[in-house]
């Protein structure tokens, strides 16, 4: 049975963007492996992997603090992924797609964080703190 996370659209396409950057990643000269490379392969991974989290978490603060993170680490390979075009490591068509993805994830997450605050405000005003 697959865990909770992986049945998420917004956890799919993250999955998917890390796994097309890590492919293109293996493409860039030697010279960018501990820089740009290292740092959207990181960023890209970290997407996934605290929406993951979030999902998994079991107090509501865990949870908003691992989509939180998420949102951040998705802003962060959208730059980093200008940087792929500034530097015509990738072409602006393709640049302008993953970047596009990278906001609809974003409006994926702002939908998990709005929908765990509301369970959030209906469980603590039937004073209970946890998602049972």
């Amino acid at each position: 049975m697959k865990p909770s996370h992986e049945k998420l659209w917004v956890w799919q396409k993250a999955n998917n963007l890390h796994l097309n950057i890590y492919k293109i990643c293996k493409t860039l000269p030697l010279t960018e492996k501990y820089n740009l490379r290292y740092q959207i392969e990181r960023s890209s991974k970290s997407v996934k992997d605290n929406i993951a989290e979030g999902n998994e978490s079991y107090y509501f603060k865990d949870k908003m603090k691992a989509f939180y993170i998420a949102r951040k680490e998705a802003s962060e390979t959208q730059n980093h992924l200008r940087d792929f075009e500034s530097k015509k490591y990738l072409a602006s068509t393709q640049c302008q797609e993953m970047i596009d993805i990278y906001e609809e994830i974003k409006r994926g997450i702002n939908g998990l964080i709005k929908r765990t605050r509301y369970k959030q405000d209906v469980f603590n005003n039937k004073g209970s703190k946890n998602l049972t």
